[in-house]
């Protein structure tokens, strides 16, 4: 353990690992493989949400990246990714899906609220459900300020909150009755899970501004009508999510 880590984190850390066993290399090579990039639990193409911007060149920095899979997709767009992590088994899965695909860049084991990058390198900083609900805002939003250049952007995707105010304390899906105070959401530790951060949109907006960033978007993202439920996390039914956004996607910069 670092000498920043907290229980919390270390907490993540060990969940992550049990998680990455429960997803063979052949579902992430999989993800790898994928010709475009979509995002959440129900595959919205990037091609409909238009986040990204021309990557050609562009310095990118993932955080909560997982098996990289994001980051492979950004490379082969013509981006320099660098893909963090606090899960090890997560990265060694990811290495070996560079090796089976040749698609190569820097894989990082960093704490999202502790990032060992250089200030004012990156001009985008990207996560897909990553930083947002697995680190605290109040300190991953200043270090992903402090390591975007001036005007870079940051785009990430984390669970809404009324997801989380709906979703069985145990296991099972979302339902249609809140389940708790939206206050007990940000932090949340899940019984046998992680320690997640759910702040409300009026907090969002706040810790955005507090860090520096300007709020272009939220975008509360909505399945296609075709999407099946997601195989393995259990949080929301395509159906549920069909009347309810699941997931938010938040875009903001930095002034140049």
């Amino acid at each position: 353990m670092g000498a920043h880590e907290t229980d919390d984190v270390a907490r993540n850390r060990q969940l992550w690992a049990l998680v990455n066993e429960r997803f063979t290399d052949v579902d992430a090579i999989a993800r790898w493989e994928e010709e475009v990039v979509t995002w959440g639990l129900f595959r919205i193409p990037e091609s409909d949400l238009e986040l990204l911007g021309d990557l050609a060149g562009a310095r990118v920095a993932e955080l909560g990246a997982g098996t990289a899979y994001l980051s492979s997709w950004l490379a082969r767009a013509g981006a320099a990714p660098v893909a963090l992590d606090l899960s090890g088994a997560q990265l060694d899965t990811a290495r070996r899906c560079q090796e089976r695909t040749g698609v190569r860049f820097p894989l990082v084991e960093a704490d999202g609220e502790v990032l060992p990058l250089a200030s004012g390198a990156f001009d985008l900083v990207v996560s897909e459900y990553g930083a947002g609900p697995w680190c605290d805002p109040r300190a991953w939003l200043p270090e992903a300020a402090r390591i975007l250049r001036p005007g870079g952007r940051l785009v990430f995707l984390t669970n809404s909150v009324l997801a989380g105010l709906c979703v069985p304390a145990e296991s099972g899906f979302a339902g249609d009755r809140l389940l708790r105070g939206q206050r007990e959401l940000f932090p949340i530790a899940w019984p046998g899970g992680g320690v997640e951060h759910h702040p409300g949109h009026g907090e969002w907006i706040r810790l955005l501004r507090s860090a520096g960033f300007v709020i272009d978007a939220l975008h509360e993202l909505y399945p296609p009508d075709s999407a099946p439920t997601h195989e393995y996390y259990d949080i929301v039914t395509a159906e549920w999510a069909q009347r309810w956004p699941a997931e938010d996607l938040w875009v903001a910069h930095l002034p140049a």
